[in-house]
């Protein structure tokens, strides 16, 4: 079984019973490490995160 992730800003970790469980941002870096965002942190760096999609998704 695959030990729950923590948000890489805050520390917190996700709770699989949580009904927010699912909000929770993954990202990939350009090394294929993944890194994970809770819900409260991707909400305060929305605009971060917006601001690195490519050209395509706008």
């Amino acid at each position: 079984m695959e030990p729950s992730p923590s948000c890489q800003l805050c520390g917190g970790t996700r709770d699989t019973t949580d009904p927010a469980a699912p909000a929770w941002a993954r990202e990939r870096d350009e090394h294929g490490a993944t890194r994970w965002l809770c819900p409260e942190c991707a909400r305060r760096h929305a605009r971060d995160i917006e601001a690195r999609l490519p050209v395509e998704w706008w």
